[in-house]
């Protein structure tokens, strides 16, 4: 699946017909093996078989056994597959041992994620960010790639006396990285600068986390929807990573309830190392965020598995102690049996149906801006000052000119509140 041009390009392929690979040392790994079915179906795979192997440590040469490797040959060959989709990471002889003997394409799970997010990628920086992940994935595996890998070529200064095609590609491989790296440090000054002048605005920063394909481009959609912007929506699709790139939108609740929401990347069980490492510029979005929205989907049976895989990744990149608000997604279409017990922190949605949004919006509202006290206060005509904070930072909701100063109706922080409490109309 993953072939390359000379300048290092992915080359596209229309459809493929795989038999998916698993080795067992402990444990269940059906769901495991589910996922990687739903990667493959994600990146325009037909899964015609699966084979399961248990053992008690891999075999270096092949991962699998001498037997199994026979025996999936067979299947290629009977059920005229044309690739076969490791579950576990392959190194270079394996990759190049095993191609030899099945006689079709291999990859393995990590290769697939790559491909998938070099499909996806729209902006420049996400290109990039994927393109560094396929070269450090591709660096200790250069045998195993054989013919496929790209060369500098000839001509003067490209090559030292005697020196081989795999050494040619080292250093090819290793000067792309170090470029790609130089251009994406340029890009996170330019993110940090951005996230300089937000600060100063003093506009609270919420991000949507969660596995891939919980619904976090939808529920952003939602409350774009619902305040009016529906123009500003991101892409939304019923796959696993329709959404790379980091996409920000305003939401204005109302005059005084405002917002910037991050939509971001979702995760995935066994996420390539390189990929972490490649995207952490744009997750470290996550970071700086006043509030976290978990996005789980409520109707997928192994949602706790999504949980644990999502805060694994959220630890990983610094964000794990973040505050945030568990939103189970999808009640729409989830199964009474299975929801999970309704806690403090725990809100019930659908993003589809629109059904309990509100509730969210409210919860949203009182972790972000704090809680909040409905008064009548009445603010002397020298006293401008105050008025013109109260417009600028409270909800106002009506104002009157009396003959002593100026009434308002309003909803301000409680803060605000004991600071101004001798205005209160009684």
């Amino acid at each position: 699946m993953l072939r390359f041009t000379e300048d290092n390009r992915v080359i596209d392929q229309e459809s493929y017909r795989a038999i998916l690979v698993g080795l067992q040392f402990s444990g269940d790994i059906e769901r495991s093996m589910e996922e990687l079915r739903g990667l493959a179906e994600a990146d325009n795979v037909e899964v015609i078989g699966e084979a399961v192997q248990a053992l008690d440590k891999p075999n270096t040469a092949t991962l699998i056994g001498s037997g199994k490797v026979v025996e999936i040959a067979e299947m290629a060959e009977n059920m005229e597959a044309d690739m076969v989709i490791f579950n576990d990471e392959l190194s270079g002889m394996q990759l190049r041992n095993l191609e030899d003997a099945l006689k079709v394409k291999v990859i393995d799970r990590t290769i697939l994620i790559l491909d998938i997010f070099a499909s996806r990628a729209d902006s420049a920086e996400g290109k990039l960010q994927v393109e560094l992940a396929q070269l450090q994935y591709r660096m200790p595996r250069l045998i195993g790639f054989g013919k496929s890998l790209s060369r500098l070529g000839g001509g003067i200064g490209t090559r030292g006396p005697g020196e081989k095609k795999l050494e040619t590609d080292r250093r090819h491989v290793e000067g792309r990285m170090d470029d790609i790296k130089g251009e994406l440090a340029h890009l996170q000054v330019t993110r940090k600068v951005q996230r300089s002048k937000r600060e100063k605005s003093d506009i609270p920063v919420v991000a949507l986390v969660g596995y891939t394909n919980s619904g976090k481009s939808a529920l952003m959609n939602k409350l774009l929807e619902l305040t009016d912007k529906s123009e500003k929506a991101v892409r939304e699709k019923d796959m696993l990573f329709a959404t790379l790139d980091t996409q920000q939108r305003n939401v204005k609740l109302d005059s005084n309830h405002e917002f910037i929401l991050i939509d971001t990347v979702g995760f995935v069980s066994r996420l390539p190392h390189g990929l972490v490492e490649a995207f952490k510029a744009t997750l470290e979005e996550v970071k700086y965020a006043d509030l976290l929205l978990h996005i789980v989907d409520a109707s997928f049976e192994g949602s706790s598995f999504q949980i644990e895989v999502t805060n694994k990744v959220l630890g990983e990149i610094g964000a794990g102690g973040k505050e945030k608000i568990m939103v189970f997604n999808k009640m729409d279409i989830a199964d009474e049996m299975q929801i999970p017990q309704k806690g403090e922190d725990n809100i019930f949605i659908s993003a589809k149906t629109g059904e309990n949004i509100d509730a969210l919006i409210d919860v949203i509202k009182d972790k972000v801006f704090g809680s909040t006290v409905k008064a009548k206060l009445l603010i002397p005509y020298d006293r401008g000052d105050i008025s013109s904070y109260l417009c600028d930072k409270a909800s106002v909701e009506a104002m009157d000119y009396k003959e002593n100063g100026t009434e308002f109706t309003l909803e301000l922080s409680e803060a605000d509140y004991r600071r101004l409490k001798k205005y209160e109309i009684i």
